[in-house]
């Protein structure tokens, strides 16, 4: 029964050359400091060794399948997980601690920092590296997952690293921008405050509530951990590989932060993805479709992310 259970056949994708492989599908756990992080395994069956992506979500509750209670459902890491094992290339996807399974190991948001996400993949890369059914890791970080991948690819041994819609820049100058956008004019000047305070490392209680979604007491903890990173500086340090990934219909990260990352690591390559956006849909400049694309599992994955993807994967091996 159970082997009826973990076999998963993944059907072909544009991008297959042969018959799709048989791929087990399985849980697998991480011992950390306070008990276990949980993923899911796509592995490629094959007699010999193949590679292996450790995927690692972006911002907020995101979860292993890139689905967020605050953001919806549309399993992109999960469509992402099962086009690489249908190019007969394996997959680990997690939750992070304080989000879906990993919320006993921080059940309050003001318990995590950047710090400890970089530790979390690292000891990830760790074991994956040490798995005989492996033969060479790479890592993948969509959005701020960039950012921690980045960060840890060097002490987890990782071949080489891909950013997905990762920023270029610190992310307090992405979250002015976003707010210029999307809050009222009123607010702005006490949003610069607030932003202000975290980069110095002080929290500021006295968030007005329309604010309170972005600043609420609980997550500056994490704010000011984020805020002292810089992810180009992060990128311009890598001694691997790089492909650097970005949709040019991404309404949350634009080119610009795609070409800031491919400046600090000029050895990389720079794929911009016509048409993609964040969800790595293809999606019209439409307020109305990209909303609408973040809650519909269904859309079909960009085809030329695929393709470069699973290219550089190969040029791995």
């Amino acid at each position: 029964m159970f082997r009826a259970l973990a076999l998963l056949v993944v059907f072909c994708s544009s991008l297959a050359q042969a018959a799709s492989p048989v791929v087990l599908q399985r849980p697998i756990d991480l011992d950390v400091p306070g008990g276990q992080l949980h993923g899911s395994l796509l592995l490629p069956q094959s007699r010999q060794p193949v590679p292996v992506v450790l995927i690692i979500p972006g911002s907020g509750p995101t979860d292993r399948d890139g689905n967020n209670p605050d953001g919806g459902h549309n399993d992109y890491l999960r469509r992402l997980a099962l086009l690489l094992a249908a190019n007969n290339i394996a997959s680990v996807r997690y939750d992070k601690r304080g989000v879906a399974s990993g919320l006993p190991l921080a059940p309050d948001e003001r318990m995590l920092n950047v710090e400890s996400y970089v530790a979390d993949a690292v000891a990830w890369g760790k074991q994956l590296k040490q798995d005989p059914r492996f033969s060479t890791l790479i890592i993948l970080g969509h959005s701020e997952g960039s950012l921690v991948g980045g960060l840890a690819a060097p002490e987890a041994g990782a071949k080489a690293m891909i950013s997905v819609a990762g920023s270029g820049r610190p992310v307090d100058q992405v979250l002015r921008e976003q707010l210029q956008a999307r809050v009222a004019p009123s607010l702005l000047p006490r949003s610069e405050q607030i932003i202000a305070s975290l980069k110095a490392g002080h929290l500021d209680t006295d968030v007005p509530k329309p604010l309170q979604v972005v600043f609420r007491p609980s997550v500056q903890p994490y704010l000011i951990s984020l805020f002292r990173q810089d992810p180009a500086k992060a990128y311009a340090a890598l001694r691997m590989p790089v492909l650097i990934v970005q949709g040019r219909n991404d309404i949350q990260v634009g080119v610009k932060d795609a070409e800031a990352l491919h400046a600090a690591q000029p050895k990389a390559e720079l794929a911009l993805i016509g048409g993609m956006n964040h969800v790595l849909r293809i999606v019209p400049m439409d307020m109305k479709a990209q909303v609408a694309s973040y809650r519909n599992p269904d859309l079909p994955l960009a085809d030329a992310l695929g393709k470069r993807v699973v290219a550089f994967i190969e040029q791995q091996r």
